[in-house]
Protein backbone atom coordinates (compact mmCIF):
# COMPACT_ATOMS: atom_id res chain seq x y z
CA UNK A 1 0.00 0.00 0.00
CA UNK A 2 1.61 3.71 -0.62
CA UNK A 3 2.13 5.77 1.96
CA UNK A 4 -0.26 7.97 1.16
CA UNK A 5 -3.21 5.59 0.63
CA UNK A 6 -2.09 4.34 4.28
CA UNK A 7 -2.38 7.63 5.63
CA UNK A 8 -5.91 8.41 4.09
CA UNK A 9 -6.76 4.79 5.86
CA UNK A 10 -5.81 5.86 9.20
CA UNK A 11 -7.53 9.26 8.80
CA UNK A 12 -10.98 7.28 8.13
CA UNK A 13 -10.73 5.20 10.91
CA UNK A 14 -9.78 7.68 13.16
CA UNK A 15 -12.72 9.60 12.21
CA UNK A 16 -14.82 6.86 12.43
CA UNK A 17 -13.76 6.29 15.93
CA UNK A 18 -14.32 9.57 17.10
CA UNK A 19 -17.92 10.13 15.39
CA UNK A 20 -18.86 6.71 16.95
CA UNK A 21 -17.58 8.34 20.60
CA UNK A 22 -19.05 11.84 19.37
CA UNK A 23 -22.63 9.50 18.62
CA UNK A 24 -22.19 7.96 22.16
CA UNK A 25 -21.50 11.10 24.13
CA UNK A 26 -24.93 12.05 22.33
CA UNK A 27 -26.85 9.01 23.68
CA UNK A 28 -25.68 9.64 26.90
CA UNK A 29 -26.47 13.40 26.69
CA UNK A 30 -29.97 12.67 25.28
CA UNK A 31 -30.65 9.60 28.06
CA UNK A 32 -29.45 12.20 30.93
CA UNK A 33 -32.03 14.86 29.53
CA UNK A 34 -34.62 11.89 29.36
CA UNK A 35 -34.22 10.80 32.82
CA UNK A 36 -34.26 14.62 34.22
CA UNK A 37 -38.12 14.69 32.10
CA UNK A 38 -39.32 11.56 34.03
CA UNK A 39 -37.89 13.07 37.45
CA UNK A 40 -40.11 15.96 36.37
CA UNK A 41 -42.97 14.11 35.37
CA UNK A 42 -43.06 11.59 38.76
CA UNK A 43 -43.11 15.50 40.55
CA UNK A 44 -45.86 16.79 38.16
CA UNK A 45 -47.91 13.37 39.49
CA UNK A 46 -47.03 13.61 42.93
CA UNK A 47 -48.23 17.05 43.19
CA UNK A 48 -51.44 16.49 40.80
CA UNK A 49 -52.58 13.29 42.90
CA UNK A 50 -52.10 15.26 46.54
CA UNK A 51 -53.72 18.17 45.48
CA UNK A 52 -57.10 15.72 44.10
CA UNK A 53 -56.55 13.86 47.74
CA UNK A 54 -56.45 17.31 49.55
CA UNK A 55 -59.86 18.91 47.56
CA UNK A 56 -61.85 15.23 47.91
CA UNK A 57 -60.97 15.69 51.76
CA UNK A 58 -61.90 19.30 52.15
CA UNK A 59 -65.33 17.86 50.30
CA UNK A 60 -65.60 15.11 53.10
CA UNK A 61 -64.73 17.92 55.37
CA UNK A 62 -67.90 20.22 54.07
CA UNK A 63 -69.96 16.66 54.37
CA UNK A 64 -68.94 16.05 57.72
CA UNK A 65 -69.58 20.20 58.98
CA UNK A 66 -73.35 19.56 57.83
CA UNK A 67 -74.07 16.62 59.30
CA UNK A 68 -72.36 17.68 62.62
CA UNK A 69 -74.79 20.78 62.62
CA UNK A 70 -77.81 18.94 61.11
CA UNK A 71 -77.25 15.04 61.95
CA UNK A 72 -79.44 12.97 59.78
CA UNK A 73 -79.16 9.81 58.10
CA UNK A 74 -79.21 11.41 54.62
CA UNK A 75 -76.16 13.89 55.95
CA UNK A 76 -74.28 10.79 57.42
CA UNK A 77 -74.52 8.79 53.86
CA UNK A 78 -73.33 11.68 52.46
CA UNK A 79 -70.48 11.92 55.02
CA UNK A 80 -69.59 7.72 53.97
CA UNK A 81 -69.48 8.73 50.45
CA UNK A 82 -67.67 11.72 50.51
CA UNK A 83 -64.90 9.27 52.52
CA UNK A 84 -64.90 6.60 50.16
CA UNK A 85 -64.41 9.40 47.22
CA UNK A 86 -61.55 10.57 49.09
CA UNK A 87 -60.07 7.25 49.14
CA UNK A 88 -59.67 7.03 45.55
CA UNK A 89 -56.98 9.36 44.80
CA UNK A 90 -55.25 8.97 48.09
CA UNK A 91 -54.96 5.23 47.21
CA UNK A 92 -52.59 6.11 44.47
CA UNK A 93 -50.35 8.20 46.45
CA UNK A 94 -49.03 4.92 48.27
CA UNK A 95 -46.65 4.53 46.22
CA UNK A 96 -44.82 8.21 46.66
CA UNK A 97 -43.36 6.55 49.73
CA UNK A 98 -41.13 3.94 51.30
CA UNK A 99 -38.17 5.94 50.31
CA UNK A 100 -37.80 8.64 53.04
CA UNK A 101 -39.57 11.20 50.91
CA UNK A 102 -41.54 14.34 52.56
CA UNK A 103 -44.51 11.77 53.96
CA UNK A 104 -42.31 9.40 55.99
CA UNK A 105 -38.87 10.80 56.14
CA UNK A 106 -37.43 11.39 59.60
CA UNK A 107 -40.51 13.98 60.28
CA UNK A 108 -42.99 12.29 57.98
CA UNK A 109 -46.70 13.02 58.58
CA UNK A 110 -47.68 9.63 57.29
CA UNK A 111 -48.80 8.59 60.62
CA UNK A 112 -51.24 10.59 61.23
CA UNK A 113 -53.16 9.89 57.36
CA UNK A 114 -52.79 6.44 57.08
CA UNK A 115 -52.25 4.25 59.74
CA UNK A 116 -53.63 0.89 60.47
CA UNK A 117 -54.48 -1.31 61.91
CA UNK A 118 -56.61 0.63 64.04
CA UNK A 119 -57.89 -0.61 67.69
CA UNK A 120 -61.33 0.89 68.17
CA UNK A 121 -61.49 1.16 71.50
CA UNK A 122 -58.69 3.45 71.44
CA UNK A 123 -61.38 5.92 69.85
CA UNK A 124 -64.76 4.74 70.96
CA UNK A 125 -67.33 2.25 72.21
CA UNK A 126 -67.15 -1.29 71.52
CA UNK A 127 -68.92 -4.47 71.17
CA UNK A 128 -68.90 -5.23 75.00
CA UNK A 129 -67.28 -2.12 76.60
CA UNK A 130 -69.88 1.08 76.35
CA UNK A 131 -67.22 2.82 77.85
CA UNK A 132 -64.05 2.16 75.71
CA UNK A 133 -62.13 5.24 74.27
CA UNK A 134 -61.03 8.95 74.39
CA UNK A 135 -64.59 9.80 73.71
CA UNK A 136 -66.39 8.36 76.50
CA UNK A 137 -63.59 9.18 79.15
CA UNK A 138 -63.87 12.87 79.66
CA UNK A 139 -62.00 12.61 82.63
CA UNK A 140 -59.10 11.97 81.34
CA UNK A 141 -59.49 13.61 77.52
CA UNK A 142 -61.59 16.96 78.65
CA UNK A 143 -60.49 18.67 75.43
CA UNK A 144 -61.00 16.64 72.28
CA UNK A 145 -58.58 19.47 69.96
CA UNK A 146 -55.97 19.27 66.91
CA UNK A 147 -52.82 18.80 69.41
CA UNK A 148 -54.59 16.39 71.96
CA UNK A 149 -55.54 14.01 68.70
CA UNK A 150 -51.89 14.67 67.28
CA UNK A 151 -50.14 13.50 70.50
CA UNK A 152 -51.97 10.60 71.63
CA UNK A 153 -51.48 8.97 68.20
CA UNK A 154 -50.10 5.82 68.20
CA UNK A 155 -49.37 6.83 72.17
CA UNK A 156 -48.32 3.81 73.83
CA UNK A 157 -48.75 1.52 70.79
CA UNK A 158 -49.07 1.64 66.88
CA UNK A 159 -52.70 0.36 67.13
CA UNK A 160 -53.76 3.21 69.25
CA UNK A 161 -54.50 5.21 65.93
CA UNK A 162 -56.57 8.65 66.90
CA UNK A 163 -55.54 10.30 63.27
CA UNK A 164 -56.18 9.78 59.58
CA UNK A 165 -58.44 8.05 57.36
CA UNK A 166 -59.07 5.10 59.25
CA UNK A 167 -60.05 6.81 62.55
CA UNK A 168 -62.58 8.41 60.73
CA UNK A 169 -63.65 5.56 59.02
CA UNK A 170 -64.65 4.00 62.04
CA UNK A 171 -66.38 7.05 63.50
CA UNK A 172 -68.62 6.87 60.30
CA UNK A 173 -69.34 2.57 60.07
CA UNK A 174 -68.28 1.83 63.56
CA UNK A 175 -66.88 -2.08 63.86
CA UNK A 176 -67.99 -4.26 61.22
CA UNK A 177 -69.24 -7.20 63.08
CA UNK A 178 -70.89 -8.42 59.80
CA UNK A 179 -70.70 -10.79 57.22
CA UNK A 180 -73.53 -9.64 55.09
CA UNK A 181 -72.52 -5.59 55.30
CA UNK A 182 -69.80 -3.07 56.72
CA UNK A 183 -70.66 -1.67 59.76
CA UNK A 184 -74.06 -0.30 61.07
CA UNK A 185 -72.79 2.67 63.09
CA UNK A 186 -76.25 4.68 63.52
CA UNK A 187 -76.29 8.47 63.09
CA UNK A 188 -78.46 9.15 66.59
CA UNK A 189 -74.28 8.25 67.97
CA UNK A 190 -74.16 11.87 67.02
CA UNK A 191 -77.71 13.25 67.87
CA UNK A 192 -77.77 14.66 71.11
CA UNK A 193 -79.87 12.37 73.72
CA UNK A 194 -80.02 9.38 71.19
CA UNK A 195 -78.00 6.03 70.89
CA UNK A 196 -74.58 5.27 72.62
CA UNK A 197 -73.26 8.13 75.00
CA UNK A 198 -71.02 11.22 74.52
CA UNK A 199 -73.04 12.26 71.42
CA UNK A 200 -71.60 16.03 71.49
CA UNK A 201 -68.06 14.55 71.86
CA UNK A 202 -68.16 12.09 69.27
CA UNK A 203 -69.96 15.38 66.98
CA UNK A 204 -66.50 16.98 68.00
CA UNK A 205 -64.05 14.21 67.38
CA UNK A 206 -65.75 13.61 63.68
CA UNK A 207 -65.03 17.08 62.90
CA UNK A 208 -61.78 17.89 64.14
CA UNK A 209 -60.06 14.77 62.74
CA UNK A 210 -61.32 15.60 59.29
CA UNK A 211 -59.62 19.02 59.86
CA UNK A 212 -56.78 17.75 61.08
CA UNK A 213 -56.19 15.32 57.85
CA UNK A 214 -57.33 18.07 55.29
CA UNK A 215 -54.05 19.66 57.48
CA UNK A 216 -51.78 17.45 56.54
CA UNK A 217 -52.84 16.99 53.03
CA UNK A 218 -52.18 20.71 52.69
CA UNK A 219 -48.77 20.29 53.79
CA UNK A 220 -48.17 17.24 51.60
CA UNK A 221 -49.38 18.80 48.62
CA UNK A 222 -47.26 22.71 49.71
CA UNK A 223 -44.27 20.45 49.45
CA UNK A 224 -44.62 18.87 45.69
CA UNK A 225 -45.76 22.25 44.19
CA UNK A 226 -44.03 23.33 40.79
CA UNK A 227 -41.79 26.55 41.52
CA UNK A 228 -41.60 27.14 45.29
CA UNK A 229 -38.61 26.43 47.91
CA UNK A 230 -39.92 23.23 49.11
CA UNK A 231 -38.93 19.39 48.85
CA UNK A 232 -40.24 19.25 45.54
CA UNK A 233 -37.19 21.64 44.26
CA UNK A 234 -34.77 19.45 46.24
CA UNK A 235 -35.95 16.06 45.10
CA UNK A 236 -36.01 17.02 41.14
CA UNK A 237 -33.09 19.45 41.53
CA UNK A 238 -30.68 16.33 42.42
CA UNK A 239 -27.81 16.20 39.99
CA UNK A 240 -27.69 12.16 40.44
CA UNK A 241 -31.24 11.89 38.23
CA UNK A 242 -30.19 7.63 38.96
CA UNK A 243 -30.73 7.59 42.51
CA UNK A 244 -33.22 9.81 42.48
CA UNK A 245 -35.48 7.69 40.26
CA UNK A 246 -34.12 4.72 42.47
CA UNK A 247 -35.14 6.20 45.07
CA UNK A 248 -38.92 6.32 43.57
CA UNK A 249 -38.65 3.01 42.41
CA UNK A 250 -37.80 1.78 45.42
CA UNK A 251 -41.30 3.12 46.58
CA UNK A 252 -43.60 1.57 44.34
CA UNK A 253 -41.45 -1.85 44.64
CA UNK A 254 -41.81 -1.67 48.66
CA UNK A 255 -45.24 -1.28 48.07
CA UNK A 256 -46.12 -3.44 45.56
CA UNK A 257 -44.19 -6.69 47.14
CA UNK A 258 -43.46 -5.89 50.66
CA UNK A 259 -46.41 -3.48 51.61
CA UNK A 260 -49.19 -4.49 49.00
CA UNK A 261 -48.94 -8.43 49.02
CA UNK A 262 -47.37 -8.30 52.09
CA UNK A 263 -48.99 -6.55 54.90
CA UNK A 264 -52.15 -5.91 53.29
CA UNK A 265 -52.85 -9.01 51.55
CA UNK A 266 -50.76 -12.01 52.59
CA UNK A 267 -51.43 -11.08 56.21
CA UNK A 268 -55.54 -11.22 56.19
CA UNK A 269 -55.43 -14.01 53.69
CA UNK A 270 -53.20 -15.93 55.99
CA UNK A 271 -54.47 -15.29 59.60
CA UNK A 272 -58.43 -15.03 57.67
CA UNK A 273 -59.44 -11.69 60.01
CA UNK A 274 -61.03 -8.78 58.99
CA UNK A 275 -59.06 -6.88 61.55
CA UNK A 276 -56.40 -7.16 59.42
CA UNK A 277 -57.63 -6.02 56.08
CA UNK A 278 -57.19 -1.84 55.83
CA UNK A 279 -60.52 -0.63 55.41
CA UNK A 280 -62.49 -2.84 57.63
CA UNK A 281 -64.95 -0.73 58.92
CA UNK A 282 -66.53 -0.10 55.44
CA UNK A 283 -65.84 -2.89 53.26
CA UNK A 284 -63.89 -1.14 51.09
CA UNK A 285 -60.38 -2.85 51.56
CA UNK A 286 -61.02 -4.05 47.40
CA UNK A 287 -61.00 -0.60 46.33
CA UNK A 288 -57.90 0.44 48.14
CA UNK A 289 -55.96 -2.83 46.87
CA UNK A 290 -57.16 -1.64 43.34
CA UNK A 291 -55.77 1.92 43.95
CA UNK A 292 -52.39 0.99 45.63
CA UNK A 293 -51.80 -1.24 42.45
CA UNK A 294 -52.80 2.11 40.14
CA UNK A 295 -50.23 4.14 42.14
CA UNK A 296 -47.53 1.22 41.26
CA UNK A 297 -48.94 1.55 37.52
CA UNK A 298 -48.69 5.24 37.33
CA UNK A 299 -45.53 6.32 38.65
CA UNK A 300 -44.14 3.82 36.14
CA UNK A 301 -46.34 4.42 33.28
CA UNK A 302 -45.79 8.27 34.25
CA UNK A 303 -49.57 8.93 34.03
CA UNK A 304 -52.26 9.96 36.43
CA UNK A 305 -55.82 10.92 35.54
CA UNK A 306 -56.94 13.37 37.78
CA UNK A 307 -60.42 13.33 39.84
CA UNK A 308 -61.40 15.91 37.17
CA UNK A 309 -60.18 13.76 34.09
CA UNK A 310 -57.51 15.45 33.27
CA UNK A 311 -54.44 13.18 32.27
CA UNK A 312 -51.06 14.37 33.93
CA UNK A 313 -48.36 12.16 31.90
CA UNK A 314 -44.61 12.34 29.94
CA UNK A 315 -41.73 11.03 30.41
CA UNK A 316 -42.01 7.40 31.81
CA UNK A 317 -39.54 4.49 33.39
CA UNK A 318 -41.63 2.79 31.03
CA UNK A 319 -40.35 4.77 28.06
CA UNK A 320 -36.37 4.57 29.46
CA UNK A 321 -36.40 0.75 30.15
CA UNK A 322 -37.82 0.12 26.59
CA UNK A 323 -35.12 2.26 25.19
CA UNK A 324 -32.78 -0.25 27.25
CA UNK A 325 -33.86 -3.44 27.03
CA UNK A 326 -36.68 -4.52 24.96
CA UNK A 327 -37.11 -8.09 26.16
CA UNK A 328 -36.82 -6.63 30.26
CA UNK A 329 -39.57 -4.09 29.04
CA UNK A 330 -41.95 -6.26 27.73
CA UNK A 331 -42.07 -8.88 30.63
CA UNK A 332 -42.44 -6.49 32.89
CA UNK A 333 -45.27 -5.07 30.55
CA UNK A 334 -46.96 -8.41 31.15
CA UNK A 335 -46.49 -8.53 34.84
CA UNK A 336 -48.33 -5.52 34.72
CA UNK A 337 -51.74 -6.59 33.08
CA UNK A 338 -51.58 -10.34 34.44
CA UNK A 339 -51.31 -8.38 37.83
CA UNK A 340 -53.91 -6.00 37.11
CA UNK A 341 -56.25 -8.43 35.71
CA UNK A 342 -56.37 -10.35 38.81
CA UNK A 343 -56.69 -7.68 41.37
CA UNK A 344 -59.47 -6.31 39.72
CA UNK A 345 -60.97 -10.07 40.04
CA UNK A 346 -60.96 -9.84 43.46
CA UNK A 347 -64.22 -10.02 45.05
CA UNK A 348 -65.72 -8.13 47.32
CA UNK A 349 -66.23 -7.60 50.27
CA UNK A 350 -62.56 -8.41 51.28
CA UNK A 351 -62.92 -10.46 54.48
CA UNK A 352 -65.24 -12.38 52.67
CA UNK A 353 -63.05 -13.23 50.00
CA UNK A 354 -60.39 -13.86 52.46
CA UNK A 355 -62.21 -16.90 53.75
CA UNK A 356 -63.23 -18.10 50.33
CA UNK A 357 -59.98 -17.61 48.49
CA UNK A 358 -59.67 -21.37 47.38
CA UNK A 359 -63.93 -21.45 46.56
CA UNK A 360 -62.41 -18.35 43.94
CA UNK A 361 -59.76 -20.41 42.39
CA UNK A 362 -57.51 -18.47 44.89
CA UNK A 363 -57.51 -15.15 43.27
CA UNK A 364 -55.95 -12.97 46.22
CA UNK A 365 -53.18 -15.53 46.52
CA UNK A 366 -52.50 -15.52 42.71
CA UNK A 367 -52.70 -11.42 42.75
CA UNK A 368 -49.96 -11.43 45.84
CA UNK A 369 -47.91 -13.81 43.76
CA UNK A 370 -48.04 -11.65 40.74
CA UNK A 371 -47.56 -8.02 42.87
CA UNK A 372 -44.15 -9.96 43.58
CA UNK A 373 -43.32 -10.65 40.48
CA UNK A 374 -43.99 -7.31 39.02
CA UNK A 375 -41.95 -5.86 41.97
CA UNK A 376 -39.14 -8.01 40.63
CA UNK A 377 -39.72 -6.71 36.88
CA UNK A 378 -39.38 -3.50 37.81
CA UNK A 379 -36.18 -3.77 39.32
CA UNK A 380 -34.38 -6.01 36.71
CA UNK A 381 -35.60 -3.37 34.19
CA UNK A 382 -34.16 -0.69 36.92
CA UNK A 383 -30.99 -2.67 36.40
CA UNK A 384 -30.73 -2.39 31.98
CA UNK A 385 -30.74 1.24 32.92
CA UNK A 386 -27.11 0.92 35.31
CA UNK A 387 -29.94 2.39 38.27
CA UNK A 388 -29.99 0.30 41.56
CA UNK A 389 -33.21 -0.25 43.39
CA UNK A 390 -32.89 -1.59 47.37
CA UNK A 391 -35.93 -3.03 48.30
CA UNK A 392 -34.88 -3.47 51.58
CA UNK A 393 -36.83 -2.70 54.49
Amino acid sequence: MKKSNLILAICCVLLSLSACKNDEIDTQAQLQATKKEVVENYANIVFASYTDSYDKANELLAKVNSFVAQPNQANFEACKQAWKDARLPYGQTEGYRFYGGFIDGDNGIEGFINSWPLDEGYIDYVEGNPNAGIINNAALFPTINKTVLQDLNEQGGETNIATGYHAIEFLLWGQDLYATSAGRRPFTDFVSNGTAKNQDRRRIYLKVVTELLVEHLAQLKAEWQPNSNNYRKKFTSNANTDAVIGSFLRGICILSKGELAGQRMTVALANKDQEEEHSCFSDNTHIDIQMNFKSVQNVYFGTYKTTSGQVITGKSIKDLVAQADKTKSEATLKAFADTEKLIFAIPAPFDQAILNDAQNNNVIANAIKNLKLLSDRIVDGAFSLKIVVDTTE
